[in-house]
């Protein structure tokens, strides 16, 4: 069974920068993709970053692009987000996740373990 927690959410001011971090149990971790997904409230979960198994090749949705930063230390069976320059459309819930395949992976139905979340919240 594979365990993703999430760790690094809080509130910050626009502008302003958090690193995520999402630690997972297993000794498979460095086979797999892993992904960062966001759910703001009333909208559906979405893309943010993707990585493949072993960090050569990195994904980001339009709107984080030169913002966001995903990276993953297979030492530590922890992939991290650098989220810069937040802003206030970026407040959400944040979830990692395990892709079904070493490569990158963009859409939700290719990964198929997920973390609880953590809250990220951005004020103006």
């Amino acid at each position: 069974q594979v365990q993703l927690v999430e760790s690094g959410g809080g509130l910050v001011q626009a502008g302003g920068s958090l690193r995520l971090s999402c630690a997972a149990s297993g000794r498979t971790f460095s086979s797999y993709g892993m992904g960062w997904f966001r759910q703001a409230p009333e909208k559906e979960r979405e893309f943010v970053a993707g990585i493949n198994w072993i960090g050569t090749s990195t994904y980001y949705a339009d709107s984080v692009k030169d913002r966001f930063t995903i990276s993953r230390d297979n030492a530590k069976n922890t992939v991290y987000l650098q989220m810069n320059s937040l802003k206030r459309e970026d407040t959400a819930i944040y979830f990692c996740a395990r892709g079904n395949a070493p490569g990158l992976r963009v859409g939700a139905d290719d990964y198929d373990y997920w973390g609880q979340g953590t809250q990220v919240t951005v004020s103006s």
